[in-house]
């Protein structure tokens, strides 16, 4: 990340990055696919974390119980310690309209897998899809605050507000 941030996404190389780290580039191939996977390395255990969530809920829980029960369980990915690691990738990412694209696809896989797992569950497909696109938008809302220069509070605080104006805003339709 300091690579990225001192020289920039597009000029840093993954013999760069081997190199900054004392590895030989076809090492750092065996760990990543390309440069990019560095700033996504993980994806995998943090929709697994939502997957789990939905499991965890209770049986008659309802969809949005589910989906805050899926919140929840991410939340612990979202550690005091890694704020700054997060706002250093925000950064890079935020900079790079081909890293925003590869998160935005991130976001959108997690939203389709914990909507499979609502299903999975019983939950209609329509409301499924809903109630995971609305999961996961709590979710980014809660990321940006969480990310925010001066922000201290947790991450589970956070989304727990996030998710209470959601429901509040919802609640308000007429």
């Amino acid at each position: 990340m300091d690579l990225y941030i001192s020289r920039g996404y597009d000029r840093t190389t993954a013999a760069d990055i081997a190199q900054a780290v004392g590895l030989t580039e076809r090492t750092f191939f065996r760990h990543f696919a390309d440069k990019r996977e560095v700033l996504f390395n993980g994806q995998e255990l943090l929709q697994q974390a939502f997957l789990d969530g939905v499991a965890a809920a209770a049986p008659d829980a309802s969809p949005l119980e589910m989906v805050e029960s899926a919140l929840s369980a991410a939340a612990p990915f979202f550690s005091a310690e890694r704020r700054d690691h997060s706002r250093r990738r925000q950064r890079i990412i935020s900079e790079n309209p081909a890293l925003q694209e590869r998160e935005l696809l991130k976001l959108a896989a997690l939203a389709t897998a914990v909507a499979a797992a609502l299903r999975s569950r019983g939950v209609p497909t329509a409301t499924a899809t809903l109630a995971a696109e609305s999961g996961v938008t709590v979710f980014g809302v809660t990321f940006g605050k969480w990310i925010a220069e001066g922000e201290e509070r947790s991450f589970l605080d956070i989304e727990r507000e996030v998710l209470g104006e959601f429901v509040a805003m919802a609640a308000d339709v007429r």
